[in-house]
Order: structure tokens, then sequence, then C-alpha cells
């Protein structure tokens, strides 16, 4: 039996990073987003965001890819919005997501951050966090092309 112990910090937004998610709503989505991956064995630990913006912390198993996850994660939760009615337009996620592995020793810390995300987003947007992202994290940003 291969023992896995690989945790991931990912974040995705609404489409076109529009500010959907009131907090009339935002919790029901967020705990169905973390109800939802544990019913499909996501080994999720915390699940919270802000108005435009999820950020969730959780393990991977052996046989579980990044790529995977996400698409459980996003795809399913899209479609419960939808279907409880929750925006009065169709509600998409953006295609992009970030995800970075987290060292056991910075578990806690991440975790506390993503509990925080409302205070947190009283002193700084999402766009500078994005920004601060790409820069601490190295990653290059390509434009996503439009699907329509």
């Amino acid at each position: 039996m291969p023992f896995v112990k690989i945790w991931v910090h990912a974040v995705w937004t609404t489409k076109n990073k529009e500010t959907l998610l009131a907090k009339t709503i935002r919790q029901a989505v967020f705990e169905h987003i973390h109800q939802n991956a544990l019913n499909k064995d996501i080994l999720m630990d915390i699940v919270n965001g802000y108005s435009e913006h999820v950020h969730c912390l959780f393990r991977l198993k052996n046989d579980q890819t990044i790529s995977k996850v996400m698409q459980l994660i996003k795809g399913e939760s899209s479609f419960w919005i939808n279907q409880q009615k929750l925006m009065k337009s169709k509600f998409q996620w953006q295609d992009e997501y970030f995800a970075v592995s987290v060292s056991e020793s910075q578990v806690n810390t991440v975790r506390k951050y993503i509990q925080i995300q409302e205070e947190h987003h009283k002193k700084k947007t999402f766009m500078q966090e994005y920004e601060e992202f790409i820069q601490k994290y190295g990653f290059q940003v390509f434009q996503e092309k439009d699907s329509g």
C-alpha cells in the first residue's frame, strides 16, 4: 500500500472574475464544495473564499491528480449552483486555477489564511492577491481564449 501525503492549496475564480458569490450564498456554496469533495473521496480539509474566488486545501491520494480533482470540484459545483438557481444567469467558473504544494509545516498557516478570507479581503483586493500569487510562485500567465 502506498503512503502519500501531498497537500495542495488551490484557488479558482468565477468566470471573468465577476463578484457573483454574494455573502448570502457563498457559505452554502463553500459547504457544498467541501461535502461534495468528501463524497467523491477527495481529502478536502477546508474551503472558503470571497465574492469572486475560492480557496481550498486538500490532500492528494496516490491515485488522484490535481487536474482530476479540480475538474470534479469545479464541474460539479457549477452544475449544483445552476441547479439550485442561486444566480439569475448561468454560473461558470473560470477555466484557470492556481494549485501549489504545501509543506506539512505550513498546513496550519495555509488553513488559517483560508479561514480568514473575508477579513483578508477588507484590506486587499483579489486582483492584488492574484498578482502577488503570480509573482510569489513564478507562474506564467496566458490569456484565456474565448470559447464562444
